[in-house]
């Protein structure tokens, strides 16, 4: 068991870095028919495709009288139109058009916003633009690996985006929450181990020799029509900065060695879960599960999809009955157990980037030097 050390990461810590890659949308949903509006960290948003099919973000409010952009029409190849006075902006977010004069503010720009397409997703970097380096998007591949197959949904969940991380980092309350499908009394029996550094967190859970709850009882079916018996079961929970975490899942058939992995007689998925924070209440749960199974059978995945939507319907049930206990409990500070030290780890990592963003815009306002978002990680380990 990894020592918690310090306390420091509350209930009460409900602020978001703005340097890192958050989700604006699945990547069917920015098109070039319509403008999307989203909020990102805080930041509102109008997402549109150019003609090329490049993605874009503009900050949400036109430069002459805030009107918001995503209320108005795409032009030319990459240009937004206001739909209050129909001044145009490039995909850059500098004006190009002004109605009724010739010369054009300099001054008149919006804010662009970093953006990449990867993973079926449509990646935004809400923070300091320099710093958006696309190598660290959170590895997400099986999202579109041939070799995995699988769907997801969204969720507009009323609740802080780390509640939703701590969910995910915790998985014992399945046992209490989803008795019904994926629970178990093993899960909260079972012991975990925690790794963590700069920028992840990883809970590893393995359970020997037990009975296979409803779904996984029926995933085994699917790939072995004939199966009975017990099995071995296993989760690996990572979680990547600022709001990423994929979940290796699994049962075989016990004693076959999938916990030293070889998984030939088993099911395996990976849950995918990417949480972009709109503000300090709401968030924007974005989820797959993928399988490497039967990956020709639609009908596998459309049940995979709307099972898993149905357990963690139950999760957004307790989130947002969770958030309304905190607001009325402004005092409280959560307690934490010995099952909680991943979650605690991840609230580090993202207090330390909080910290690190507000002390490097202190110094930079005073002139003074300021430690980085990694040294700001390290003063909390």
């Amino acid at each position: 068991m990894t020592d918690l050390g310090p306390t420091g990461a509350t209930a009460k810590n409900m602020d978001y870095p703005l340097n890192g890659w958050y989700v604006a949308g699945w990547d069917h949903e920015i098109g070039r028919k319509e403008i999307t509006a989203r909020t990102v960290a805080g930041r509102p948003l109008a997402l549109y495709r150019t003609e090329d099919g490049r993605p874009v973000a503009l900050a949400d409010a036109c430069w002459h009288r805030l009107a918001p952009l995503s209320m108005g029409q795409l032009v030319g190849a990459d240009g937004i139109q206001c739909p209050y006075h129909g001044l145009r902006y490039n995909s850059a977010g500098r004006c190009t058009h002004m109605p009724a004069q010739e010369t054009i503010n300099p001054s008149a720009m919006v804010a662009s916003y970093p953006v990449v397409e990867r993973h079926r997703f449509i990646w935004v970097w809400p923070g300091d633009p320099t710093l958006a380096d696309p190598s660290l998007i959170p590895d997400m591949h099986q999202m579109d690996s041939p070799d995995w197959a699988g769907d997801g949904r969204t969720i507009d969940v009323a609740a802080n985006y780390q509640l939703v991380l701590d969910n995910l980092m915790d998985l014992t309350h399945e046992e209490f929450l989803h008795s019904s499908s994926i629970g178990q009394k093993e899960l909260s029996s079972s012991d975990i181990d925690v790794t963590h550094d700069e920028r992840t967190v990883t809970v590893t859970r393995y359970m020997e020799d037990i009975e296979a709850p409803p779904f996984w009882r029926k995933n085994m079916r699917d790939r072995f029509p004939d199966f009975e018996g017990r099995v071995d079961r296993w989760q690996i929970i990572t979680f990547e900065m600022p709001s990423t975490i994929c979940i290796d899942v699994g049962v075989a058939e016990a004693g076959t060695g999938a916990l030293e992995g070889d998984r030939s007689r088993g099911v395996n998925g990976f849950v995918m879960n990417t949480i972009t924070p709109v503000d300090r209440r709401r968030s924007l749960y974005f989820w797959a599960f993928m399988r490497n199974y039967c990956l020709d059978q639609q009908r596998i995945t459309t049940q995979l999809r709307d099972g898993v939507h149905g357990v963690f319907a139950e999760d957004e049930e307790m989130l947002m009955a969770q958030q309304e206990a905190i607001e009325a409990n402004p005092d409280h500070e959560f307690y934490n157990l010995n099952i909680d030290a991943g979650g605690m780890w991840v609230r580090r990592l993202i207090q330390a980037a909080v910290e690190a963003e507000r002390m490097m815009e202190q110094g930079a306002s005073s002139g003074d030097p300021v430690a980085t978002p990694a040294e700001g990680a390290r003063a909390v380990r």
